[in-house]
């Protein structure tokens, strides 16, 4: 398989279907071997096996990135296999919504736990790997992609602990990006509007309702549209960083 990324090592979080699938399959299409973290196995090795069939390389990663000693691992694990490390997109991330008043604790820690803290987890692991490959890569340029929302934009009712997961993202990648760019490490964020995938499956009844009825009527982004804005990003010529790409439904005005 050859493109733009051959002789690259990807990794990506939250692998196992939606936004992360169509990622790792762009980033596969590009020539990069890709590491499918998760915690969903049997996903996970169906899409690692499409992807061999395919002609790529692909390696499995079955971890929980909130436990920082599992995420330190992984990433780990992936040099250790696949010798590198170039791109880390963290896709990983839950959303819970609903009025403050009304809203489990359990589901703010949850979405706190994984949006912020198993994104920062991995990307403590994977920055000095970053930092290497940048220095002896072909290309001389790294990247790490977090995947952000338009709730990291624009803050709404009944999605205020998820904007503060996802304003909180946008921050701390643009301080890192300013700390590690003169190092050719690319920092970026992706902010998808409403996308066709599992995550608002996830949310409580009656609140997954009101989401439901919201949307209703929009022609919903697919999650290869969000995979192309990265593919772009990562593909770009060490002289371009691409800082953020905001990437709405065409109907969609939040």
């Amino acid at each position: 398989m050859t493109g733009r990324l051959n002789n690259t090592v990807a990794l990506v979080t939250g692998a196992s279907s939606g936004i992360g699938a169509a990622t790792a399959k762009s980033l596969a299409a590009e020539g990069a071997a890709v590491a499918l973290l998760g915690r969903r196995r049997d996903r996970l090795e169906e899409l690692a096996d499409k992807l061999r069939t395919e002609g790529a390389t692909a390696f499995v990663i079955q971890a929980d990135i909130t436990d920082q000693q599992q995420a330190a691992a992984a990433v780990d694990s992936v040099v250790a296999e696949l010798g590198r490390l170039d791109t880390v997109v963290n896709n990983a991330g839950t959303m819970g919504v609903g009025p403050v008043l009304d809203s489990p604790l359990e589901e703010w820690e949850r979405m706190v736990d994984i949006n912020v803290q198993g994104l920062l987890y991995v990307t403590h692991a994977a920055l000095p790997h970053l930092l290497k490959a940048a220095e002896d890569a072909p290309r001389r340029v790294a990247d790490l992609v977090n995947i952000s929302s338009t709730a990291g934009r624009v803050a709404r009712p009944g999605t205020a602990v998820y904007n503060l997961t996802k304003f909180g993202v946008n921050g701390f990648t643009e301080a890192l990006r300013q700390e590690v760019m003169q190092k050719r490490v690319r920092v970026s964020v992706v902010e998808p509007g409403t996308v066709n995938t599992e995550l608002s499956t996830h949310l409580r009844d009656g609140v997954r309702e009101a989401v439901e009825r919201q949307v209703e009527g929009l022609e919903l982004l697919h999650p290869e549209d969000i995979a192309d804005a990265v593919s772009y990003i990562v593909t770009r010529d060490r002289r371009v960083s691409v800082n953020e790409i905001l990437v709405r439904a065409s109907e969609q005005t939040w």
